[in-house]
């Protein structure tokens, strides 16, 4: 079992961290702080290195670019973490990463919206709620 904390490049991913350290301290469980790059910076990735060096950029690259990024994060905010970089739509990423990796539950950060602006935005946090098979909890500020 482990704890999933599921970071973006938001200001509150560090808090992310934090809870998922506390949560994997108190359940003497490893804690894996998760970044998942979109498929759309994925390409975007993959065209400049193709325009600067005529090859796409090699799929372990970018997840090691995803996976310095939770790294990046968690540094100062954890003792002892794996930092996981993964890339595809990031809802769906951390739910099958926590269900493959038997996760005692998922942390995610929020945003406050209007019951409009979730509705028609969308959130990855939102979906992570509906479809995680383990408790999630979140950190909304």
């Amino acid at each position: 079992m482990i704890v999933v904390a599921a970071v973006d490049r938001s200001e509150q991913a560090s808090e992310v961290v934090t809870e998922g350290e506390f949560l994997a301290t108190a359940l003497d469980v490893p804690l894996h702080v998760v970044h998942v790059l979109s498929n759309s910076k994925f390409r975007k990735m993959e065209q400049t290195s193709y325009e600067e060096t005529g090859q796409p950029a090699p799929m372990d690259e970018v997840k090691q670019f995803a996976s310095q990024h939770a790294a990046d994060v968690a540094t100062d905010v954890a003792d002892e973490y794996t930092p996981v970089g993964l890339v595809g739509e990031a809802s769906q990423m951390v739910t099958e990463y926590a269900e493959r990796n038997d996760a005692r539950y998922v942390v995610v950060g929020g945003r406050k919206r209007s019951p409009t602006g979730k509705a028609l935005f969308g959130s990855v946090a939102q979906s992570i709620l509906l479809n995680a098979d383990c408790p999630v909890v979140s950190t909304i500020r």
